[in-house]
């Protein structure tokens, strides 16, 4: 029988944990601080704005919610940035993405300070990861995934794993992620001859393409994680993953659904780099 691999279980119990941490700061008069920028008001923005101060809230930390406007110029973004770098009670700095096209990315995301970047897209931090360090911060979804296959006891050592997508804020920290975990790891993308003979070889195939219901029953083999983390709009307007979750779940020993899978455990992965990020910034030594 399928094993449905359900985000919220995943997620509660990663709450619970930052929840006791948060209040062991809280104890030292500390409240782990989350600085939200939104550039505009697009839906989907505001949607996941409205959950992080949720779910921050539920732990006992803080957001300040920051709102610019979309074509603000880069120069005064960037000094915003800094200024929340350089607030000794903000732990925590996450600018909502896809960026205007007008920004550039890269120059943006390095004004934030190494220390204060939960979503882990700075090169200082994407270096450290590369390298394997502990404690690297780490972007969220990415984190989601590992998360939720070690909440469900899948062994990562030794394991065959392709990643579907080439993003720098998925698919690439989950590699070395994983990498750093003992497993074997193929990016796969748009130009990979012969995708259906990788997945399946492959023990545990991670799908982040954002193509509504493109992966079927063969691109698997029998005994496949199947973890989907690719989300978009189907003509009705439901969200839906790219793998055809009716076809796929018979043929495979586990699969995520969309939504509930690994969304629901990303959020949860913010709040608990917020406050890792404040623990390390109290108690530098430790």
């Amino acid at each position: 029988m399928t094993l449905v691999l359900k985000g919220k279980p995943v997620a509660d119990a990663l709450l619970t944990v930052a929840r006791v941490r948060a209040q062991a700061l809280e104890d030292r008069a500390i409240v782990p601080r989350l600085a939200l920028i939104r550039l505009g008001e697009e839906a989907g923005d505001c949607f996941y704005e409205r959950a992080i101060i949720r779910k921050m809230e539920s732990i006992g930390g803080a957001v300040t919610s920051i709102h610019m406007r979309r074509d603000i110029p880069q120069e005064e973004l960037i000094d915003m940035l800094k200024d929340c770098s350089d607030d000794p009670t903000t732990h925590g700095i996450l600018l909502l993405r896809p960026l205007p096209q007008h920004l550039s990315v890269e120059t943006v995301e390095n004004a934030i300070d190494p220390s204060k970047d939960v979503d882990g897209m700075c090169d200082i931090s994407l270096a450290r990861l590369m390298r394997g360090k502990a404690g690297a911060n780490v972007a969220c979804t990415a984190q989601a995934v590992v998360r939720l296959l070690d909440y469900y006891q899948f062994e990562l050592s030794g394991a065959r794993v392709v990643i579907i997508g080439r993003s720098l804020t998925v698919s690439k920290p989950l590699a070395y992620l994983l990498i750093n975990r003992n497993a074997t790891v193929s990016i796969a993308h748009s130009k990979t001859l012969k995708l259906k003979h990788l997945t399946r070889e492959a023990d545990i195939v991670v799908s982040c393409m954002g193509k509504p219901h493109i992966l079927t029953s063969d691109y698997f083999q029998r005994e496949a994680a199947v973890i989907d983390v690719g989300t978009s709009s189907n003509e009705a307007g439901k969200i839906v993953g790219d793998v055809n979750f009716d076809d796929v779940q018979d043929h495979v020993q586990a699969i995520t659904p969309v939504p509930g899978g690994v969304g629901s455990i990303t959020t949860a992965c913010l709040c608990d780099a917020v406050v890792t990020c404040a623990e390390t910034i109290a108690f530098p030594l430790q």
